[in-house]
Order: C-alpha cells, then structure tokens, then sequence
C-alpha cells in the first residue's frame, strides 16, 4: 500500500559538471542545464500526481550538484542528521541545508563532526538503518548517526567504484511492513556485506548489471509505487512482479553528474 510521503527537492538551476569526483561525471561532455530542469521538474510533478509533498529549497550558484538534496540530510522521527561531504567541491552545501532545517522548524538539528553524506549512504528500512562506506561517508559517520537519530545502524562495505553511493546500489521498496522488502545490486557490496543483506532481506529483489549501470536503484518507493529510471526495464519487471507499480521518468542529463530519481529526492519523516 502507498503511504504519502515529504520530500524536499532542490532545482536544478545551476546545474552542469565543471569536476569529476564521481566516474559519471566528465567535464568534457556538454551538459544541458534547461534539460536537466525539465526533468527535474517533470519528477517532482511525479511525487506530487501521486499524493506526496514536496517542498523545495532555493539554489544556490557555484553549487551545481545542490540539486542532490538526499546528500545533505537524514531525517528520522522529525531529528535532523546534517551532512558533511568529503569533496570540497560540494562542502557549502551542508549549511544552506542546515538553514532551510531551522527555517522549517526542525528543532534537533546536529550536524556531523565525521564525512556524512546523508541519505546518500544512509537507508531507512524502518526499524532499521543501513549505511553504506567505501568511497564516501567515514564509518565513523555510522556510530555518530545511531547516537545523533536514536536508530540501530547496520554498515555495509560498499566495493566498486561506479556504486560510491548506498543509494544507486540498494532501495527500499517497502519500509512500513514488519517484513521490509530491499532491491539491490550484489556485486557492489563486499562478499560480508552480501551475507549480511540475505540474511536481513531473504526475499529481496536482485538487480543485473544493466539494471545498475542505468543507476536503476537510485529509485524511491512508496510502499507501491517506485519512481525509477526509465532505462530500468529489468528491475521494472521485476518489482511489477512483486505488486509493485514502476513509474519510469528520464532523469538522463542528472545522471551525467552520477545522479537519479533518489539523489534528488530527501525524505522528510516525521
């Protein structure tokens, strides 16, 4: 069943790749910030069609990868997990996210003293929160967010490069059951981290390698519906199988900068 859910969303005003610190991102190859508009906004018509909220905090220029506003914070039962990005090409970032918190009301807000980068490494399954490190957020990061968000916290090693993120590797697609249902791509993880995650979620949907490479789990569910890349046909059909509904949107000129539907997309609990 769908659960109506509160995102916060930040335009793409600015953006473009002028860095590389991720092996999406190539300078070299002309990028459309108008496109990239388009299909941001043609997202977050999405979320709203299908019942959710969505707030959106302002750009900024000289950020061009603000668009990704799930970097920049975690937030569970109303308590704020601020980020602290370990390129300092994105650093800024974290206090206008900071400020827009303490605009909205958030009263626990705490940011972080280790490399964080927010939901991009951390996943709510709803009892649980998983958290992803190898190429981004310190494991440090994962002991200071059970203490800062009150939550048990479950690290995974995360092994290939192209998968720098927790989140274009592993989605929930159900987070409000008693039996949370996980899709994720193996071979991004360690051989202990596989254990782990079978071990935690038997029945989980297995993404292929071209699932994957189209950043097809950067995807973000309601409970049933999943806004995933339109490239995504396998992963589509698979959680179609499942009950799921697959709601396909181009994000293709974000995913030049390493981005999809979940990059974009912060979730607001509480």
């Amino acid at each position: 069943m769908p659960t109506t859910r509160r995102y916060l969303m930040c335009p793409p005003t600015y953006f473009t790749v002028e860095y590389a610190i991720n092996p999406w991102m190539d300078p070299t190859q002309p990028t459309s910030t108008s496109l990239a508009v388009e299909q941001w906004t043609a997202l977050k018509e999405t979320y709203e069609r299908l019942g959710h909220e969505v707030h959106v905090i302002d750009p900024v220029a000289g950020l061009p990868d603000m668009v990704f506003s799930a970097n920049s914070g975690t937030v569970i039962d109303g308590r704020v997990l601020g980020s602290r990005f370990r390129a300092e090409q994105r650093a800024a970032e974290a206090d206008h996210f900071r400020r827009w918190f303490l605009g909205a009301g958030y009263k626990s807000v705490v940011m972080p003293t280790a490399v964080n980068e927010a939901e991009g490494d951390f996943t709510w399954t709803g009892s649980l929160l998983l958290a992803g490190t190898g190429f981004r957020t310190d494991p440090h990061a994962h002991s200071e967010a059970q203490e800062v968000l009150g939550v048990p916290v479950v690290s995974l090693q995360l092994v290939d490069p192209r998968f720098y993120h927790l989140d274009v590797a592993l989605f929930m697609l159900d987070d409000q059951s008693s039996s949370p249902l996980v899709a994720y791509y193996p071979e991004a993880f360690s051989p202990g981290s596989q254990q782990v995650l079978r071990r935690l979620f038997p029945d989980a949907v297995i993404a292929n390698d071209d699932d994957a490479v189209c950043l097809g789990l950067n995807a973000v569910s309601d409970g049933k519906h999943v806004v995933m890349p339109v490239e995504a046909v396998h992963l589509a059909e698979q959680v179609a199988r499942r009950g799921f509904e697959p709601v396909l949107v181009d994000i293709s000129e974000l995913r030049k900068s390493g981005g999809g539907p979940k990059c974009c997309t912060m979730e607001l609990r509480g």
